[in-house]
């Protein structure tokens, strides 16, 4: 009686109830859709012909695929990602490290400024940003332009391929050094930075020392983050001429058995490679992860001091690294900024007119008047909009708005529930952190596809044999397949925030009578929302501008922001129509900086102060507010004086 009673109670009926939930929206919404297509798309059949008797016959062949893949150039596809993943591990970190030391650790001359710059790549990513430098550095760019009539025997064709992708990942991946590894490297004790001084250690040593140690579990996340964003690259090896596996994978989903040789088992196949990969990697981080971490902790905490750099040498070459890697960041924003402001025709020739400066990107519109083939001119009502004057382009953006913040957020939520139960279950936990991980295994453009073919019918009892593809159903199939893409990331990122909340704080609390779930509200949460609202942050830019996945549920009733502005660039000037199309897109990526930025200021900057930062912003203000009133109140007695 005494052991029915116990499993009657609340808490235990709430942690069946949820992993039974945990289970039914795994099974369904990760293992049975990839399953079903996996499974489809292996049964290769091969057509043979008698040679005696000239008949044709169809028999299954799951081998070909394999056979196809050794005798064509499929492997250079895998190579050229490894390649690159492996390359941007390095490149990323060496970058990402620096400019946060140069922000956060060493004392730099102007480092609010230089922080506000390599910060950029947080407010706009993917496309938009590939765009940004393809507007310096194209074969017509601006600065590929001007290098070219400085040295004529320069080759115009020099930003494409893997060197191009490499530079532009390299500074396109390190928004989430600027976050995490800056949040972690605040939150070092300085006591142990001063203890090894006083010890006689030199500034580098401390460096190696003390402060690395106590990054690497941050930093673990970061390289796992950094080497699948290399394999799965989409948008800079598109638009820079770089074959690897993402872009591969996407045009052999687009194609037929009439175009080419059984391309859906390439695809997977393709597939599978790349999560070889990623299972090796994570594999192997995780050992190590468990081997134990160092935690900067002591009785009195202090704030890091920035370090200055005593030798003059040194410190001159921390300036001008510091400021040579600020231009490379700012120039591509600074230039679409001021194209979002020029004609059509500046925009396409990439030459700035300032004479002629106009908002009919952002507002208002225009008609075009052009020459037929019959040699008679033509006009176009309303070819010439800006992106807040047509309809389609605001359509997008609230559609996307709320598709990824709803997702952003659903997927914050589920991970903090998630690790919270894997810091307490060490063995369920360990299935619950691969279950989680589990949409890093597969690309994001075959679980999209997965979940197109799979929910697309009315068959499936997992969800009430309800059509998830159906007219304005696609909303949620979109929220689904944006939620668990994002997971595997919102995992590593607030798992690694969870390393610096100390064990006795939990201790204290369930000694002063606080259940599980209080603690988890009062005492967890507040040490790990930085991270958790910087994730959500993160998300939603990403989610905000996302094109592949959205793409994938090609719909009426779903279609995002990103793929308007595509389909718009793509059919620019077509008959006529959206002739500004890439002024629009130049005006959308300076509308989704300011929002993005917004998004990040409000949760990354406000919501990231921690108590003692908030209790001196207050005092300053109060300051402020008595300083004015100080200066106003002899002003006001003055006046009523001369009355």
């Amino acid at each position: 009686m005494r052991t029915g009673t116990r499993w009657l109670k609340p808490a235990n009926i709430f942690r069946l109830f949820g992993f039974g939930l945990f289970i039914y929206l795994f099974l369904g919404f990760m293992v049975l859709p990839n399953w079903n297509t996996l499974t489809q798309i292996f049964n290769t059949t091969v057509k043979t012909v008698d040679p005696a008797t000239g008949l044709e016959t169809v028999r299954r062949d799951p081998w070909a695929v394999i056979r196809f893949f050794f005798a064509g150039n499929m492997g250079k596809y895998v190579l050229n990602s490894l390649k690159l993943g492996v390359f941007l591990v390095v490149t990323v970190n060496i970058v990402g490290i620096s400019i946060v030391l140069l922000t956060e650790y060493f004392d730099i001359r102007g480092a609010r400024i230089l922080r506000l710059g390599y910060m950029t790549t947080l407010i706009y990513s993917g496309v938009a940003l590939v765009t940004g430098y393809l507007f310096l550095y194209d074969n017509n760019g601006i600065l590929t332009t001007a290098l070219v009539n400085a040295y004529p025997g320069m080759d115009k064709n020099w930003f494409s391929g893997f060197n191009a992708v490499m530079f532009t990942m390299t500074f396109a991946c390190t928004s989430n050094h600027m976050l995490f590894l800056r949040n972690a490297i605040r939150s070092i004790d300085y006591n142990t930075v001063e203890a090894a001084r006083n010890l006689g250690a030199r500034p580098m040593k401390v460096l190696w020392k003390v402060v690395f140690p106590t990054l690497i579990p941050t930093l673990f996340s970061l390289t796992v983050m950094t080497f699948i964003t290399g394999l799965c690259a989409m948008s800079a090896p598109t638009l820079l001429g770089y074959d690897s596996i993402n872009p591969e994978i996407v045009r052999l989903a687009g194609s037929s058995i009439a175009d080419e040789a059984f391309p859906q088992a390439r695809a997977a196949l393709l597939s599978i490679i790349l999560a070889l990969f990623t299972i090796i990697l994570l594999t192997v981080l995780s050992a190590y992860e468990r081997r134990g971490h160092y935690l900067s902790v002591s009785k009195t905490k202090a704030r890091l001091v920035k370090q200055k750099i005593h030798n003059p040498v040194a410190n001159a070459l921390a300036h001008v690294y510091a400021y040579a890697l600020f231009i490379i960041y700012m120039t591509p924003v600074v230039m679409i900024i001021i194209f979002s402001f020029q004609t059509y025709s500046a925009i396409r020739m990439k030459t700035l007119d300032l004479g002629n400066w106009t908002l009919l990107n952002y507002f208002g519109q225009a008609d075009y008047s052009y020459l037929t083939s019959r040699g008679t001119y033509r006009v176009r009502e309303g070819a010439v909009s800006g992106v807040f004057s047509n309809a389609d382009t605001l359509g997008g953006i609230r559609t996307s708005f709320i598709l990824s913040a709803i997702a952003a957020a659903a997927a914050c939520v589920i991970v903090v529930v998630a690790v919270n139960y894997i810091f307490k279950r060490k063995k369920t936990g360990a299935l619950v952190e691969y279950a989680l991980l589990f949409p890093w295994l597969l690309p994001t453009i075959l679980i999209c596809y997965s979940y197109r073919t799979y929910f697309n019918s009315s068959d499936v009892w997992y969800v009430g044999n309800t059509n998830l593809y159906y007219m304005h159903n696609v909303r949620l199939l979109i929220i689904i397949a944006y939620t668990v893409t994002k997971l595997p990331f919102s995992l590593r990122m607030i798992k690694a925030a969870y390393y610096a909340i100390d064990d006795e704080l939990e201790d204290a609390a369930r000694n002063l009578g606080a259940g599980g779930l209080t603690t988890m509200l009062r005492v967890k949460l507040p040490i790990i929302l930085p991270s958790v609202l910087a994730v959500f942050a993160l998300n939603f830019n990403a989610l905000f501008t996302e094109y592949d996945m959205s793409a994938t549920f090609a719909s009426s009733y779903g279609t995002t922001y990103a793929m308007v502005m595509q389909s718009m660039t793509r059919e620019e000037g077509l008959y006529g129509f959206n002739v500004n199309a890439s002024g629009r897109r130049a005006a959308s990526t300076v509308f989704i900086m300011l929002l993005s930025g917004l998004v990040l200021y409000l949760v990354y900057g406000v919501g990231a102060r921690d108590l003692g930062e908030r209790l001196a912003l207050r005092e300053k203000r109060r300051a402020r507010r008595a300083k004015w009133a100080a200066r106003l109140l002899p002003r006001k007695k003055a006046a009523e004086g001369s009355r």
